[in-house]
């Protein structure tokens, strides 16, 4: 999906705009932006990976040079594990880092634009239709990991700032840029940043969003299953309890919890088939080929439902499977074993009535002639910390995700165009609030 009603010749804005906010579109680099894009997909920066941290470095010496205040801290994993609401992590670490850029000193309202930098691994490079890191335009796209979860909005942040600072514009507000890691294994990065005492009046992740307004994000929990059975030799199965065969009895069950579950949605999630999936991931059973397997580990991700509480979607789990082993003859004395490990995303919302909905859309519509819908989206985000520390916050940005995590991701290069300029001068006007 492209946003319509933007001039890619001259990048004229359309509608109500004022000297300020035309001097701040003006000052908006565009070839910068693409070349920005570029260079932040060559970085692999796996979630965890070393790479991660350097490209967090870079970015933090880019922003100072840019003239912007910035702090770069090493996190304390241990420490951020001990407190309340600490969103758990799936992969090891050698380090983490935190970084929030900003610039402003007026005493006007705080703007977050918000992205992180950590991708997930490419998968079988032989599959992609070149070097997963190697950007590759064509025609209008780009392609590369990251390219459109999320680096596209990183991209965007960066360039809006960059245009703010260039434009030579005094705003009574702050801007500050949050470029975070490990989000897509839990939001280690955006909790260490709100835990540092960073906040704002109003954030704007740029995930991408196809240039529609997010203002819900379902959670996500990780679970673990370990599923019993008997061995006995192959030739023999009939003397054994296969775990396999009492996992099938079990996903049945989770297939119904499904069903139940999204009988009725929100009316922002009313478009997806299945708005809060149940989904297993990984299954590993069994030790020898021609042996009963005796045990099965299955690991998965459970939807949690806008405004859920996520102790009760994992009790709505814990509880079906529970009756379900209660009923089985093999299972009623060897219930599977449901564990909780890895990331932990909530539910979020924007508040009803935050005017950063309406300043977002009007930014669009002046310069498009187009509104933004308004949605949910399925998946876990950053949102929900922000938001349940009080910072009304959206999601808005460049690439439809169904490109996201995928063989040959990419991002339309004229939707980042227009969409970062619907952030330059929704930015304006946030800080002039």
């Amino acid at each position: 999906m492209t946003l319509t009603g933007w001039a890619p010749e001259t990048g004229a804005p359309r509608g109500g705009t004022s000297r300020v906010e035309e001097a701040v579109l003006d000052a908006l680099d565009v070839a910068a932006l693409h070349r920005t894009l570029a260079d932040l997909v060559r970085v692999p920066s796996v979630t965890g990976s070393d790479a991660e941290s350097e490209l967090l470095a870079g970015l933090a010496e880019r922003t100072a040079r840019a003239g912007m205040d910035v702090d770069h801290w090493r996190l304390d994993v241990d420490a951020l594990a001990a407190r309340p609401g600490f969103p758990g992590t799936e992969v090891p670490r050698r380090e983490a880092w935190g970084l929030v850029a900003s610039t402003g000193t007026g005493d006007g309202p705080t703007v977050v634009l918000q992205g992180h930098v950590d991708v997930v691994p490419p998968g079988d490079p032989r599959r992609w239709g070149g070097d997963p890191w190697t950007p590759r335009p064509a025609g209008p796209r780009l392609y590369g990991r990251g390219a459109c979860d999320m680096k596209a909005g990183v991209a965007a942040d960066l360039a809006v700032a960059e245009a703010v600072l260039a434009s030579g514009v005094r705003l009574p507000g702050r801007l500050a840029l949050h470029l975070v890691g490990g989000e897509e294994d839990g939001g280690l990065g955006a909790f260490a940043t709100l835990a540092r005492g960073h906040r704002g009046d109003a954030c704007v992740i740029t995930e991408p969003t196809s240039g529609t307004l997010t203002t819900a994000a379902g959670g996500a929990l990780t679970f673990r299953l370990v599923v019993p059975g008997e061995p006995a030799h192959g030739s023999t199965r009939w003397a054994g309890h296969s775990a396999v065969e009492h996992f099938g009895y079990l996903d049945a069950v989770l297939r119904e919890l499904e069903a139940e579950r999204n009988a009725v949605v929100d009316p922002l999630m009313a478009e997806y088939p299945v708005a809060h999936t149940l989904s297993v991931g990984t299954v590993v059973a069994g030790d020898w080929a021609s042996t009963v397997p005796d045990s099965l580990t299955a690991t998965g991700r459970l939807g949690v439902r806008l405004d859920e509480d996520p102790a009760d979607a994992r009790a709505a789990v814990e509880e079906r499977l529970a009756a379900a082993c209660a009923g089985h003859p093999f299972l009623r004395a060897h219930p599977v074993e449901v564990t909780w490990p890895g990331g932990q995303f909530a539910p979020g919302r924007t508040p009803a009535g935050a005017p950063l909905r309406d300043v977002v859309a009007s930014a669009q519509a002046d310069l498009t002639g187009t509104a933004p819908r308004e949605r949910g989206v399925p998946y876990g985000s950053d949102l929900r910390l922000y938001a349940a520390e009080g910072v009304p916050t959206l999601h808005y940005g460049p690439g439809d995700v169904v490109h996201a995590h995928s063989y040959d991701e990419h991002v339309d290069l004229t939707e980042l165009t227009a969409v970062t300029r619907v952030l330059a001068l929704a930015t304006v006007r946030l800080l002039q609030a």
